[in-house]
């Protein structure tokens, strides 16, 4: 969000108990007649994309994410402005560096030639996230499908909904417990910083504010630094990697905060917070728990307030809603 992906899985968790408010409502074996081969063509089509680009996996994590802290889970964040009057998702400033929106819109029309309007747009992007997650080795997650996609999209909410870069410890475990998890959730969610970049115009003030939050450990501190060399960055697109193994999905990221080695200011917050602290050491020594739990989280979130049969459609374009 590496020079390489890992092709082996470090650990396997199967989920297949309903978890979350609306889940209710999906079901794992929703395309069993209507689309059969749907996952098989998504695990096909992301395979064939992750030899290519180490860096798609965190890009598909953090483009689920974005939808889903939004309205729902609903591929609202998929949708271009259809005039000048209504500006999308994608506009909001904390919508940067999204990436991979294109790539779901290549497969959805891949799946419309195979099960023409059956998949919704929602459900690939849950699918290819769940993909991105094993592939880098982390564990093998089901999860269960029927999201219909939405019909609109507002900056606004992205504005609001999203958390913003400095979020504390409270406003975390907050934001989470919102879309049904409890606390160990919660911190396992955010490991998927596990996975990918941050980019130095998010962590400026950290490096080189007088007072700056949260604790750092000196020497990364000064290769930080190094990677960004001014308060302000002359590009919006320099980035140092999440931690040392940014194309792994493993509990590198939980050893890293531990010591001081945090990008971002909740990384080192979590690490010190006396309600989480327990969690980060036991994720940190424990990679099957953290697999476990995470892949518990990924339900929840993955079926957050998702539109179902008699609300949302299955569009036929990604990037637009249907014209009746």
């Amino acid at each position: 969000m590496g020079s390489c992906s890992p092709l082996f899985v470090l650990a396997v968790v199967l989920i297949g108990i309903p978890f979350g408010i609306n889940e209710a409502k999906l079901a794992y074996d929703y395309y069993k007649y209507s689309c059969p081969n749907l996952e098989t063509i998504v695990k096909r089509e992301m395979l064939s994309i992750f030899l290519t680009d180490a860096t798609a996996p965190a890009a598909f994590l953090r483009l689920m994410f974005h939808d889903c802290q939004v309205q729902g889970c609903d591929a609202s964040i998929l949708l271009d402005s259809d005039n000048s009057k209504h500006k999308p998702e994608m506009v909001s400033s904390k919508n940067f560096a999204i990436r991979k929106r294109e790539t779901i819109g290549y497969i959805k029309s891949i799946l419309e030639n195979e099960c023409p309007g059956k998949v919704s747009c929602a459900d690939i992007i849950g699918l290819a996230a769940k993909e991105s997650v094993s592939f880098s080795g982390g564990p093998h997650i089901q999860i269960p499908l029927g999201r219909k996609d939405s019909t609109t999209s507002s900056y606004q909410q992205a504005d609001a909904s999203l958390p913003p870069q400095g979020i504390k410890v409270h406003e975390l475990i907050h934001t989470f417990a919102s879309k049904g998890m409890n606390l160990e959730e919660s911190i396992a969610i955010i490991g998927a910083h596990t996975l990918g970049v941050g980019h130095c115009i998010n962590i400026a003030s950290r490096l080189y504010d007088p007072q700056p939050n949260g604790h750092m450990h000196y020497g990364y501190k000064a290769f930080l630094r190094l990677k960004c060399p001014t308060r302000v960055p002359l590009s919006n697109f320099t980035f140092v990697p999440n931690d040392i193994t940014p194309t792994i999905f493993d509990n590198q990221y939980y050893r890293d905060v531990l010591m001081g080695k945090g990008l971002f200011t909740i990384d080192s917050s979590i690490s010190t917070d006396p309600r989480t602290a327990p969690i980060v050491r036991h994720f940190a020594i424990d990679q099957n728990y953290f697999f476990q739990v995470f892949s518990s989280a990924f339900v929840k979130l993955s079926s957050t307030n998702v539109l179902t049969k008699g609300k949302g459609e299955v569009r036929m374009k990604c990037s637009r809603i249907n014209i009746n």
